[in-house]
């Protein structure tokens, strides 16, 4: 059951077809507990079908972090054999915490713009990777630390390559607490596509939701779906997958919004970025 009353790590709110999801840990900079993976995992899922929410925004609370990862004061089996996150008795069985961090690892399809404001690191790539739009506070800061720590940096850089160039995944990963990259090596790397003082972060985020959310459902569903397919794949196979996936996406009433939006006369001002 979908009862955001009862969360405890983040919260959920919608307004005018966009649905705003705040990791509230700032005690813990965002760190994320059991409870905010159980959190986020039955909102993505319970998303799938809201037809109502068009795009998400996914932002942190306060200032000073997006999300600095796995919160190191619950126990984790690596460490101690008493696991609230693993939750398997040896290196052959393995439970990804970050299985619930992700929209497209709960199979939820619809836009998400990530806010980053602050620190980023770590775990947090779980759901930056899997983020179709990333803007950044100008203070944002993105690194890993596991091998600082003692721990491989695996599955945080596999998604990552998704997202940054090979050489700056690597770099990221290899200094661990070294490194970290500002918000404006972000941009110019191309994981963010947009950096903005710290004050106008959320303003960006909705502008850029806001935008999205008011266009037929179907045909933005469509085109993430089949983008996200296509970097998957070779160029042959994508283009073998257009087809299916343009004739799945195609639907009537969509069809009529964007008709009538065309013939209304009234014409978009776009923002030039």
């Amino acid at each position: 059951m979908f009862d955001p009353d009862s969360f405890e790590a983040i919260t959920y709110q919608e307004r005018d077809r966009v649905a705003w999801i705040t990791l509230d840990r700032p005690e813990a900079f965002n760190a994320f507990d059991t409870a905010m993976r159980h959190e986020l995992q039955t909102t993505w899922r319970a998303l799938r079908s809201n037809d109502d929410i068009r795009a998400i925004v996914l932002i942190g609370s306060g200032d000073k972090a997006f999300c600095v990862g796995v919160d190191r004061d619950e126990p984790m089996s690596a460490l101690d054999g008493n696991s609230t996150l693993f939750g398997t008795s040896n290196n052959f069985m393995y439970d990804d915490p970050g299985d619930e961090l992700g929209p497209k690892a709960n199979d939820l399809w619809k836009p998400v713009i990530c806010a980053v404001n602050g620190m980023a690191c770590g775990g947090a790539f779980y759901m930056i990777a899997e983020a179709d739009v990333i803007i950044a506070a100008d203070h944002a800061t993105f690194f890993d630390p596991h091998v600082t720590y003692g721990m491989a940096a695996v599955y945080e850089p596999i998604k990552m390559l998704q997202k940054m160039p090979f050489g700056e995944v690597m770099r990221m990963s290899i200094t661990g607490n070294h490194e970290r990259l500002s918000a404006e090596t972000a941009l110019r790397i191309g994981l963010v596509s947009e950096v903005v003082p710290g004050a106008e972060l959320a303003n960006a985020a909705d502008r850029v939701a806001t935008a999205i959310a008011s266009q037929p459902a179907a045909a933005v569903q469509g085109t993430l779906r089949a983008i996200w397919a296509a970097y998957d794949m070779s160029r042959d196979q994508a283009l073998s997958m257009a087809p299916a996936m343009l004739t799945t996406a195609t639907d009537t009433n969509a069809m009529a919004e964007g008709q009538a939006a065309f013939t209304s006369g009234t014409r978009i001002k776009p923002v030039v970025r």
